[in-house]
């Protein structure tokens, strides 16, 4: 069964388990998502069932909108509340300074990703190597902050909605965060992403493929067959003869090519879309 939907993660159970709940829901054992959430954080996942899995990369997906809290004085090695080691009490803070500190953070920003991450250091994830007690320096990153909003701030939780570029760790805001107040720890207590780009969640309804995709749909101009059956096509049956990936529709199903340098190469076949 081909399938591709918008499922809800809630905390509390990783992103792979939620999968596997997904698969034995549905019966079918091919499947994958994209974008992993934390086990601590709830929220959207874009998951694919068969051919579907192959097109997470063309789709729609940023920005990404997410809701968190941050809990200032809560020293975390992960940033979370999955390894809370102390909790500090500190002064309430004025109400200003707070929503300030939240604000400043729009624009593009550079940034340490957390050291519990899935990042790469010579092909072990960060986080393995943390959570063996190792050392874990990683590159700096740069991220783009749309737009933050500042929530509510019931001491010592602050709340804020961000809609941010792929990739962002909102662990890592919530550091900001706290360094700018002048707070020495602080940690997320909670953590949903409410969006991935155009993707929300809706009952695990099927989506619309050819409504899904973040990349321009081209027109076939030469002989049908030719499309139907995977045969080499030519440039100049091409509407758009620009280089760039597109996507053709054959009705029920769709084919996603590139065009390079006057040259055509499928680089999905036949996808169907029911």
């Amino acid at each position: 069964m081909n399938r591709l939907f918008v499922a809800y993660k809630p905390s509390g159970i990783g992103s792979n388990l939620f999968l596997s709940k997904l698969k034995r829901k549905y019966n079918n054992k091919k499947a994958g998502f994209s974008g992993t959430l934390d086990p601590f954080a709830k929220g959207v996942l874009v998951v694919g069932f068969g051919t579907h899995t192959k097109l997470f990369r063309f789709l729609d997906k940023t920005p990404k909108v997410y809701r968190a809290t941050l809990w200032l004085g809560a020293k975390s090695q992960s940033l979370d509340t999955e390894m809370i080691e102390e909790v500090q009490i500190i002064p309430e803070l004025p109400l200003v300074e707070v929503e300030n500190a939240v604000k400043s953070l729009e624009g593009e920003l550079e940034y340490e990703p957390p050291i519990f991450s899935a990042k790469k250091i010579n092909g072990q994830r960060a986080y393995d190597l943390a959570r063996d007690g190792k050392s874990v320096i990683l590159n700096k990153i740069n991220s783009i902050i749309y737009e933050i909003k500042f929530i509510n701030y019931s001491h010592p939780f602050i709340s804020f909605e961000a809609t941010v570029s792929e990739g962002t760790y909102i662990r890592s805001l919530g550091r900001i965060i706290t360094n700018r107040l002048g707070v020495e720890y602080g940690s997320l207590s909670a953590l949903e992403r409410l969006r991935e780009g155009q993707f929300k969640y809706d009952n695990e309804n099927v989506l619309d493929i050819k409504k899904s995709l973040n990349i321009p749909k081209n027109s076939y101009l030469g002989e049908n067959d030719n499309l139907k059956y995977g045969r080499i096509l030519a440039i100049d049956d091409l509407q758009i003869k620009d280089d760039g990936f597109y996507w053709l529709d054959n009705g029920d199903n769709i084919s996603i090519i590139q065009v390079k340098e006057n040259e055509v190469k499928y680089e999905l076949g036949r996808i169907y879309t029911c």
